[in-house]
């Protein structure tokens, strides 16, 4: 991959070669931003288990003390008194057969997060195909499938992430904005890696944190020591 001549030069402030500690990792992702626009801020965390095993899954979600920054629209699928309740938490779309008949005839997909609740998991379920993939499915882990559809939207429009393993046994998050300012981002920071290192499977052996580092979405990544998270 070719880079241009801001991200060469951001890498020449980066050593390559250290940990650095969280504080500076911060203020040097921060440092180092230069695109025109508010870059996000993402964290990636190589874990040491293998989740093609059901035992080894690392997988939840949680909202981040400072948001991501980020605008996210809400489809609520339900039912009965459940859409008048959607609406009033703030859902930006509320329906049912309608909004799956939308999607699945329609390609329609203008949603970040689709919450629903378990007694229309039946209609969901018919989006597997079309949700999977963009990783948009409901999960009760994730607290998308749930009762309390009002707390899920909330939850949703507050900054709540969801965070899994991809087939590499990665874990990508994004953590807020540049703007947020390293203190911002560090206390999301800490609050994403607290919840994955409470989620360490029983079966996972040896180093559980294999490595981690953060980066804007244009800027290099930086290096943190990982021994910090074996909890």
């Amino acid at each position: 991959m070719k880079h241009g001549k801001k991200y060469i030069d951001s890498s020449k402030k980066i050593d390559r070669t250290k940990f650095y500690e969280i504080d500076e990792a911060f203020d040097t992702v921060v440092g180092t931003a230069t695109a025109k626009f508010d870059e996000t801020v993402e964290v990636h965390v190589k874990l040491g288990v293998d989740g093609r095993h059901a035992d080894q899954q690392v997988r939840g979600a949680i909202v981040l003390p400072n948001g991501t920054g980020k605008k996210v629209r809400v489809l609520a699928i339900c039912k009965n008194d459940n859409q008048k309740i959607a609406q009033e938490a703030g859902a930006d779309f509320v329906g049912a057969e309608d909004m799956t008949q939308k999607i699945q005839q329609e390609g329609w997909m203008d949603f970040d997060v689709l919450i629903t609740t378990p007694d229309c998991m039946g209609l969901v379920g018919r989006l597997g195909k079309i949700l999977g993939p963009r990783g948009l499915m409901p999960n009760p882990k994730a607290g998308t499938v749930t009762p309390d559809i009002a707390k899920a939207i909330k939850e949703a429009k507050a900054g709540k992430i969801e965070y899994r393993l991809d087939k590499t046994n990665i874990i990508h998050c994004p953590i807020g904005k540049v703007s947020f300012g390293s203190d911002k981002l560090k206390e999301n920071f800490d609050t994403l890696m607290g919840a994955i290192v409470k989620a360490k499977p029983a079966a996972a052996k040896g180093q559980y944190v294999k490595s981690c580092a953060v980066a804007s979405t244009m800027g290099p990544s930086v290096k943190i020591n990982p021994s910090k998270f074996q909890g």
